[in-house]
């Protein structure tokens, strides 16, 4: 994973690095990138957690379990007059259940929750048919073993695993129970660079 890791952020930097040069190189020089700012003072956590409405709370945590491989973990109540309070509901209760990607304080977390009413799924056949978040990316260390989950758990995916040009590694989209994408990388067998 930290290789897997390490591949990326080198890909990005040389991304970078080129868009600077080709910016430079057709004399928009004074084109300046956006310096971000040290993030160690902005943030007490240098992850996000990401809360997902879902129609059926037992089938998506199924779902994200059994088929990809996140571990439930102790979840929590928010009463209906803080999150009104904040913005979150109109007078709704909110029972958190909190999956890890991972252990420790540093692993992702996925909070699903089921709210009683009239919640509409937007539309999201692709990933540019609404506007907002549209699908999660899930870094695997075995993209082969990833499939046999899936397949054990009765996941088809949307396509088969394709290589990522100029990679070591594969991609598989698949959707969870409410039609939410979910994007699978990892190396297939024999890990080659595929171009």
């Amino acid at each position: 994973m930290k290789s897997l890791n390490k591949f990326i952020t080198c890909a990005l930097a040389l991304m970078t690095c080129t868009l600077a040069f080709q910016t430079s190189a057709l004399g928009q020089s004074d084109t300046k990138i956006a310096q971000a700012p040290d993030q160690t003072a902005l943030f007490s956590r240098p992850m996000i957690d990401l809360g997902c409405v879902v129609s059926d709370a037992d089938a998506a945590v199924k779902f994200y379990t059994t088929a990809i491989g996140f571990k439930e973990v102790k979840g929590f109540n928010v009463d209906a007059d803080f999150a009104t309070a904040v913005g979150l509901t109109d007078q709704k209760k909110l029972d958190v259940r909190v999956l890890k990607l991972g252990d420790g304080d540093g692993a992702t977390a996925l909070k699903l929750l089921q709210i009683p009413g009239d919640s509409q799924k937007p539309k999201n056949d692709f990933i540019h048919s609404s506007l907002g978040f549209s699908y999660l990316s899930i870094y695997v260390k075995d993209m082969d073993a990833a499939i046999a989950r899936l397949e054990s758990a009765g996941v088809k995916p949307v396509a088969q695993p394709n290589p990522i040009p100029g990679t070591p590694v594969a991609l598989v989209l698949v959707r969870d129970p409410d039609g939410n994408l979910i994007e699978l990388i990892g190396p297939m067998a024999g890990g080659e660079v595929q171009n």
